[in-house]
């Protein structure tokens, strides 16, 4: 009973905005609980912390702890627009032993495919894109000033529907400054921390809050207050009725709007990661075009493909579960024939997503291993490009390694054989850039 009172003070300081609370925290728990859990032969690889939006409030140290704790083999943190919890997590998953990975995910327009929608419903030639594999937080100049461009870019819209949404919600209104970036730990919003200003502004201003929500969403009042009771339900249904495709926040994106994917693959050339497409479930008009949009992508540099597997096989229907499933297979075969690897994982950045993917699911049995490979991959190119420049993009794999294909089965082996943590590094430690892929495996081995 001790040992648990003294876990239930330092588990919710691991989500502390301060990161000193937040690194003594981690060094007490594992001190405590030097025996971690045994690993179940899951991954999760795209994790959003609370430097963008976790519907569970968790930052980039609580979710190595999260990892640890549920025996998740692999995790990695993916923020929207920024790179600010990199560096906190591969060191919070060194201590907590457990295998890391980085990424950024933002939106960018496609104009080959301007008059097709692709992964962002509604929107015709915006894409979400992303970048997987960073290693640090402390970028070069020029890659910190494409994320200054991707922050400031977002916080430009941010006011900017927050403007149109004061008009509709009034006399319930949101200051930016004073209500929605003192829900963040550095500045970055997202439309998610604009619901929850405005739902406590609400709450403020109104006994009954549920009779002015009821007006706003067009709800019967018996109805608002029975959906008030579920928050995180609410939350989305407030987003989705105010900010969404038709809703008096929204205005269709165009060629302006976002940044070209360019861009985006210009800070992971910088940052040595590695620019990765991703998949939504194959319904829209672009995606029904995946192979002439990955030959497009892998051009320009595309080295994996992001899937959120819940999303396209977790149907009570069995038509529309078949369905689904059906199109996850067709893009996982055409990700191999592209020799891209997988980077899967739930998000954690709407309510009601899983902490991390059933792959003992008779569903993800066909795709089960190519989801781990993917994931010791990326793993694999982190830990050799973060201790020794010789990850993914590196001049030395360029040498060693001319196929994407050699490079995949190289790093998915790195992270196979290199355990999490001090015990990592400690192999690690022989390695030089004069060894051949086959001598550092063998080291490492």
């Amino acid at each position: 009973m001790m040992q648990r009172a003294v876990d239930l003070q330092l588990e919710p300081a691991l989500n502390h905005f301060d990161p000193g609370r937040r690194q003594k925290a981690l060094k007490r728990l594992v001190e405590e609980h030097p025996v971690a859990p045994a690993p179940q032969g899951v991954a999760n690889m795209h994790c959003h912390t609370f430097f963008s939006f976790n519907a569970y409030g968790y930052s980039p140290t609580a979710l190595a702890w999260l990892a640890r704790q549920q025996g998740i083999d692999l995790v990695g943190m993916v923020d929207f627009d920024v790179l600010d919890a990199v560096t906190e997590f591969l060191e919070a998953c060194d201590l907590a032993g457990v295998r890391g990975s980085a990424g950024i995910e933002t939106r960018v327009y496609v104009p080959e495919f301007a008059a097709r929608e692709i992964n962002s419903p509604g929107e015709p030639g915006v894409l979400y894109h992303m970048a997987i594999g960073f290693t640090t937080t402390a970028v070069p100049a020029a890659a910190q000033a494409l994320l200054d461009e991707l922050r400031s870019q977002s916080a430009a819209r941010n006011r900017a529907l927050l403007q149109r949404v004061n008009a509709y919600l009034h006399p319930v209104v949101v200051d930016y400054e004073t209500d929605v970036l003192p829900l963040t730990p550095a500045g970055n919003a997202t439309e998610r921390h604009i619901v929850v200003a405005f739902l406590r502004a609400a709450a403020r201003q109104y006994d009954q809050p549920a009779t002015f929500w009821a007006s706003r969403l067009e709800l019967d009042p018996a109805a608002a207050e029975k959906a008030l009771q579920d928050s995180a339900g609410f939350q989305n249904r407030v987003r989705s009725k105010l900010m969404k495709r038709g809703g008096p926040g929204y205005i269709q994106p165009d060629a302006g709007t976002f940044p070209e994917a360019s861009r985006l693959h210009e800070l992971a050339h910088h940052c040595h990661a590695l620019p990765c497409a991703a998949w939504l479930d194959g319904s829209s008009e672009g995606e029904e075009s995946m192979e002439e949009l990955l030959t497009l992508l892998v051009g320009q540099g595309v080295a994996a493909l992001n899937i959120v597997p819940e999303r396209n096989w977790n149907f009570a229907d069995p038509a529309v579960a078949a369905a689904k499933q059906a199109k996850l297979y067709e893009v996982v075969a055409l990700a191999r024939a592209f020799d891209l690897p997988l980077n899967i994982g739930t998000e954690m950045n709407s309510f009601g997503q899983p902490l991390v993917d059933n792959f003992a699911a008779p569903a993800l049995a066909p795709v089960r291993e190519a989801f781990l490979d993917g994931a010791y991959f990326i793993y694999g190119h982190t830990l050799l490009e973060r201790w020794l420049a010789l990850g993914y993009p590196s001049d030395w794999a360029a040498a060693h390694l001319p196929t994407r294909a050699s490079r995949n089965r190289f790093y998915t082996a790195v992270g196979r054989c290199t355990p999490p943590g001090s015990p990592g590094r400690s192999r690690l430690a022989s390695l030089h850039a004069t060894m051949t892929p086959a001598e550092i495996l063998q080291a490492l081995a």
